[in-house]
């Protein structure tokens, strides 16, 4: 039995217009599989399995602050093993060396700064980031031309963030196959709920996901740098962008977006990027003909309900009209 990722990933490369060889390929399933489930209508059902508590769960916490607390010095398994009997440990020493390893791996992945570039029109990275009280930014980097959509609004939910995306699109003239998100309430209900890389995601987002044609992907914990170009970005738009707005005038949520879509098309998707030596916007003429044609508006029910706001922005064709070529 297959994934609900991969049932939602086969469903939406045919969309895309692949064949079954080509999904089969692409995702290392068997031809039949990949049929079976192009016929099925409902995803693949799993059950939670719930681990076994461990007798080690009652020290992590003590454990984590020990090793915290120790800094660069390196504690022994051995030493920790005996500290934790004096609390009153019943078990044995294999299992908080095994912890104490995957602890270590971690720190070190965290460690190492990996750039994770992709094709055109293969992925963009989504975030929201909180800009004052009540006040969000609804962030979309596109991962080949680093070209960058932003919506302020009052509200993170469920319709706010549908919308917001259906915003991105329209200002992109399309949209990429995969997007990329972290731990989102709205996203995603619990990571590796069902097991190893299947997740529980919200059903109105699934179904959002579905009707435009992209996968959504969840950033692997304890990798750095997975979703660094959104994060790079917020601290960009909160810098060149929005602390020097509003220190020097009161703005609306109108005003705001009006505001943020003038310095995109003027200041952030032209700014010079050193590590790809161009723009964001000359970047874009390529990137721009790999991108998903857009859908009609979603709609899931009378509660989340797209509603169009009124804000200024460009024609897709701007964003690279304006670079001269």
């Amino acid at each position: 039995m297959i994934t609900q990722e991969y049932f939602m990933e086969i469903q939406i490369l045919r969309k895309q217009g692949k064949g079954i060889r080509q999904i089969a390929n692409e995702l290392c399933l068997s031809r039949n599989t990949v049929r079976k489930y192009l016929r099925s209508k409902k995803p693949p059902k799993y059950h939670s399995n719930q681990k076994r508590p461990s007798k080690l769960d009652p020290f992590k916490a003590f454990l984590e602050k020990r090793i915290k607390n120790a800094g660069r010095h390196f504690i022994p398994a051995t030493v920790l093993y005996r500290e934790i009997k004096e609390l009153g440990y019943q078990g044995g020493i294999t299992i908080l060396r095994d912890w104490v390893r995957k602890g270590k791996k971690q720190v070190e992945s965290q460690k190492r700064v990996v750039r994770f570039e992709t094709p055109p029109g293969h992925q963009a990275q989504v975030d929201w980031t909180v800009v004052s009280k009540g006040l969000y930014a609804f962030v979309m980097i596109l991962g080949y031309s680093r070209c960058a959509y932003v919506e302020f609004v009052q509200s993170t939910n469920e319709e706010s963030l549908m919308r917001c995306h259906q915003n991105a699109f329209e200002y992109f003239g399309g949209f990429c196959k995969e997007l990329l998100y972290d731990n989102m309430k709205t996203v995603v209900i619990q990571r590796d709920k069902y097991g190893p890389s299947q997740h529980g995601f919200q059903k109105a987002f699934w179904d959002f996901s579905k009707h435009w044609g992209f996968i959504p992907r969840l950033c692997r914990p304890y990798r750095a740098k997975t979703k660094g170009k959104v994060e790079r970005f917020i601290g960009y738009l909160k810098r060149s962008f929005y602390y020097p707005l509003v220190t020097k005038e009161d703005h609306d949520l109108y005003s705001l977006n009006y505001e943020v879509k003038k310095w995109l098309s003027e200041i952030a998707n032209k700014r010079w990027i050193k590590e790809l030596k161009s723009t964001p916007q000359r970047r874009f003429v390529e990137e721009s003909k790999h991108l998903q044609p857009l859908a009609p508006a979603y709609f899931s029910d009378k509660r989340c309900q797209i509603r169009q706001i009124e804000i200024v922005r460009p024609h897709p064709l701007e964003i690279y009209e304006m670079t001269g070529i």
